[in-house]
């Protein structure tokens, strides 16, 4: 299969290395890998806030890039829903453009959801040892249905032992320019999140979107805990987060 890998804003500019790790777990699976170097932003940021020129303008620019693909695949449960559940929004007028933006739709996955259900990986390259707690983003899980998928890879490594926390498909406040406009609530709502993943006495907390690992552990560094790993489930079962 060749694959298309999105890499998104937060990863390239703020941890690359789910970039790589992702590559490693594509290639595990027996795909070929392109990056498409002239990649930018799905346009999430423009959309959310009501900016559909700029929205509509970087989903035109992802289409032009990414629609020769077998597939498409994002280390991310919300730009991948953005491009799946918004895009055709944005050209709803055009038939055109919306018969195209539909067979991309049918091509593009979210990492997890597309080594469980498209690639069928059954072994990761990743060991990693130690007790874990998962994160469900809010788009990975309402828009994709991305549960199931992440806990499965994390089950493939023997010394694993996943110990879910009150709530983990609670919002971690993050939302994007959500923390932005409410930020007080936002907040409150990370504070909970980071109770109930110490409560769990996991050694790391994993997630499938950086925003809100980001959002997690700024609010457990400022809590006190510097303890607790935060890690993207690419950097655990590719086991890139072994080296750090």
């Amino acid at each position: 299969m060749r694959v298309g890998l999105f890499v998104t804003c937060l990863v390239d500019s703020m941890r690359p290395g789910i970039g790589f790790a992702a590559i490693r777990l594509l290639e595990a699976a027996g795909c070929e890998v392109i990056v498409p170097e002239q990649q930018t932003c799905c346009g999430q940021p423009g959309y959310n806030s009501g900016d559909r020129k700029s929205a509509e303008a970087m989903a035109l620019k992802f289409l032009g890039e990414f629609e020769t693909f077998d597939y498409v695949v994002l280390p991310s449960g919300s730009c991948a829903g953005m491009i799946r559940m918004h895009y055709p929004d944005l050209f709803r007028n055009d038939t055109a453009l919306q018969q195209r933006f539909a067979r991309l739709e049918l091509r593009t996955f979210e990492l997890t959801d597309f080594l469980v259900n498209i690639a069928k990986l059954e072994k990761v390259p990743g060991n990693f040892k130690g007790a874990l707690t998962y994160h469900d983003s809010c788009s990975g899980l309402r828009e994709l249905d991305v549960y199931r998928q992440p806990r499965a890879l994390l089950a493939m490594m023997p010394d694993v032992t996943i110990s879910e926390m009150v709530e983990s498909t609670t919002c971690c406040g993050f939302g994007g320019t959500f923390s932005v406009k409410y930020g007080e609530l936002s907040t409150r709502m990370a504070d909970n999140k980071c109770r109930h993943i110490v409560a769990t006495h996991a050694e790391a907390i994993v997630g499938g979107d950086l925003g809100c690992l980001l959002n997690i552990e700024g609010r457990l560094r400022r809590n006190g805990d510097h303890t607790t790993r935060v890690l993207h489930v690419a950097e655990v079962l590719s086991g890139l987060g072994e080296e750090e």
